[in-house]
């Protein structure tokens, strides 16, 4: 963030000052909402969360080094009192970006945002300093943090924006108005809360509304093989590029395959050159996900050799999406429990079919541990049920559905295809899938583990891989 007075603060977020001294320092660390965060000059925001009270730890903030508090009362400490902390928030991000004036990518679709993100960050910073969202810091909060730590050195500001509902994005717009824009798919993730498909895609097209007029530099990235999103390109003034295997595509992939270990790789096409890439990430999906990040490498004039060396060298930088770790005992763990939703799941379980195909061989087994989808309304046993049925096409060896209706329906979809004795079994809890693994994995298996983020089932993979004798899984 740009250094600021507190004057300035209170100009800006159009606050009341409450216990300033008469020469208070300047804000110049970054603005944190966790009080242990709390750098020399920072700027302490006071929220109100599910379990504790950001105004409470206001005396501490300042203990270690805050120069302000931004807050809802007054806390006794140096404060700037306004009427909600996260529109004030809001508003100084607003004001960031406009002074120091980065290039503003922004990206949303149902699936792959988080995945995507870290691959635009990627290829952008091989260009000039990059400032991205970090994990899947999407919303009302997690976007104006990210856009307060924009420096003046910043060249370009890579957003992930999410949405639970019509205007979600477009009041992110607002905040930050992007050049770029970036549209990935249109699944049925939060279909529960829209309400359809259509919905989504209305939500999701917000994005390519902001967009400056072609003539003034904006341009929207549209996935050419979503029909929902292709059709986006009638909504917006700025100029459009698909990316994906349709052949009028602008950026294509071509001759994709997975190797053995289940790695994406394909032939690179732009309107300057192409080349191959192999890439170090996991599953099929990541084609589509590399063809995006490479639109906007493109738009910033880097070469095809260039954005192929780019990709083939990115990892994940977000925690819990595709993480493959190898135990010493040679079983391979994916941890992908950070989130879930049908598309995102029908990829991962693509992905392990895949990275079986190896274990297979060599007398391995691939199990799937699966936990419920969230917010999938109308659509919610059928989807489970669909999931369940897909596991047993991809001849997964082991199906483990964790939890409660919605697992006993993954499992029952399973059973239904054909799945037969101990193949699909369903547990009540963590707890009990890791009991029953540790009983039954052997060198060579490949386990995935992958639920929506309320269910928690990271503590799945947590506990394989800590190795704990007793199996044991931290209560939540």
């Amino acid at each position: 963030m740009i250094p600021l007075s507190v004057a300035e603060l209170i100009h800006v977020v159009r606050g009341e000052p409450h216990d300033i001294p008469e020469s208070p320092p300047l804000i110049t660390g970054p603005v944190v909402i966790d009080s242990r965060l709390v750098e020399p000059g920072s700027l302490f925001a006071a929220l109100p969360g599910e379990r504790v009270d950001g105004h409470d730890f206001a005396a501490a903030a300042v203990a270690a080094g805050a120069a302000v508090v931004l807050a809802a009362r007054p806390v006794g400490v140096p404060a700037v009192v306004v009427d909600d902390v996260v529109v004030a928030l809001s508003e100084l991000a607003r004001h960031t970006v406009r002074v120091l004036d980065p290039t503003v990518v922004a990206l949303t679709g149902s699936a792959g945002k988080t995945s995507t993100k870290d691959l635009v960050a990627q290829v952008l910073e091989r260009v000039g300093p990059t400032v991205f969202t970090p994990g899947s810091f999407n919303n009302e909060i997690g976007l104006p943090l990210t856009a307060l730590r924009t420096e003046e050195a910043t060249r370009y500001l890579v957003l992930e924006m999410g949405a639970r509902g019509i205007g979600h994005i477009r009041h992110l717009t607002e905040l930050t108005p992007p050049r770029v824009g970036l549209v990935l798919n249109v699944g049925t993730a939060h279909i529960g809360e829209f309400g359809g498909r259509e919905a989504i895609a209305q939500a999701k097209g917000e994005l390519v509304e902001a967009l400056p007029p072609a003539a003034e530099g904006g341009v929207a990235i549209l996935n050419a093989d979503d029909p929902l999103v292709r059709a986006m390109a009638a909504r917006t003034r700025a100029r459009t590029v698909f990316f994906g295997e349709s052949e009028d595509a602008t950026i294509r992939a071509e001759h994709i395959r997975l190797t053995p270990q289940g790695r994406p790789s394909f032939r690179l096409t732009t309107p300057t050159g192409y080349a191959d890439v192999t890439m170090r990430l996991y599953g099929e999906h990541h084609v589509s996900n590399a063809l995006a990040a490479a639109a906007v490498a493109h738009e910033v004039g880097m070469s095809a050799e260039a954005i192929a060396e780019t990709l083939a060298a990115a990892g994940p930088l977000s925690k819990w999406r595709m993480e493959v770790t190898e135990r010493a005992d040679g079983v391979t763990i994916v941890n992908d429990a950070y989130n879930a939703n049908p598309d995102s799941m029908r990829a991962a379980l693509r992905a392990l079919a895949a990275m079986g195909e190896t274990a297979k061989a060599d007398g391995g087994r691939t199990w799937a541990v699966l936990g419920p989808m969230a917010e999938l309304g109308d659509e919610t046993f059928a989807e489970h049920d669909a999931v369940g049925r897909l596991a047993v096409r991809l001849n997964v060896n082991k199906l483990v559905s964790v939890g409660g209706q919605e697992a006993a329906w993954m499992d029952m979809g399973a059973k239904n295809e054909g799945s037969w004795g101990e193949e699909s079994v369903h547990v009540s809890d963590a707890r009990a899938a890791v009991e029953l693994l540790r009983g039954e994995l052997r060198p060579g298996d490949v386990v995935l583990v992958k639920a929506s983020r309320s269910v928690g089932l990271e503590q799945v993979a947590d506990a394989l891989l800590a190795g704990d004798a007793d199996g044991e899984v931290a209560a939540r």
